[in-house]
């Protein structure tokens, strides 16, 4: 059973449990849902205590407030593992990018779209940059092309979720995976080819 001696702890979200409740009666709960009905709150803790479990507020604004029979100290431990394993089950989105060139060869083009395709079939979303050099930023309509053509190639894997748009001499649009591709944990040489690809552009 916890131990009702916790007066004088900070204020927290935690319910109130044992004598941490102060109001002169409650409407009990039992430990397994059955209703007790309204009793006097000294009655309820004595309950508590030869069952050997805590009375915990599970229902506060409640007039009068709701108070349950359990083992607190259970339920903190089963709902922090529930907790944990919601966030094991979280799908993590990772934000890939690839970089382009306006005028870039239908060779590389390819190649960029197969990582592109890579980066989405994972369940990645992917940010493509395309990267404007001298005469070049005169020229945007290139680049918005091209973004618009690998939208269409990779069309079947995921969609345009931030718009072409220009900044500073790059200009950038973000791909997101379909909602029916999850997210898969990708090995850590997958990312090697497009490390080489940018650095082989940026060169």
């Amino acid at each position: 059973m916890t131990s009702p001696s916790n007066r004088g702890a900070p204020v927290s979200t935690e319910p109130r449990i044992n004598d941490r409740i102060r109001v002169p009666e409650v409407r009990l709960v039992g430990p397994n849902g059955e209703q007790v009905g309204i009793v006097r709150i000294e009655d309820a803790l004595r309950l508590a205590q030869e069952a050997d479990l805590d009375l915990v507020e599970v229902a506060a604004q409640a007039r009068p407030p709701v108070c349950k029979l359990m083992d607190y100290g259970k339920f903190k431990y089963e709902t922090a593992q529930k907790a944990r394993e919601s966030r094991r089950n979280q799908q993590l989105t990772v934000i890939k990018e690839q970089k382009l060139r306006p005028k870039i060869d239908p060779h590389d083009y390819q190649t960029k779209k197969g990582h592109v395709a890579r980066f989405l079939s994972h369940g990645n979303k992917v940010k493509v940059t395309i990267m404007f050099r001298g005469r070049e930023q005169s020229r945007p309509e290139l680049g918005y092309r091209l973004l618009q053509k690998l939208a269409e190639d990779v069309a079947e894997l995921g969609f345009v979720e931030s718009n072409p748009k220009q900044d500073g001499r790059n200009m950038i649009m973000v791909l997101a995976p379909h909602k029916n591709i999850k997210p898969r944990v990708v090995k850590q040489d997958d990312d090697a080819p497009e490390a080489d690809d940018t650095a082989s552009e940026e060169a």
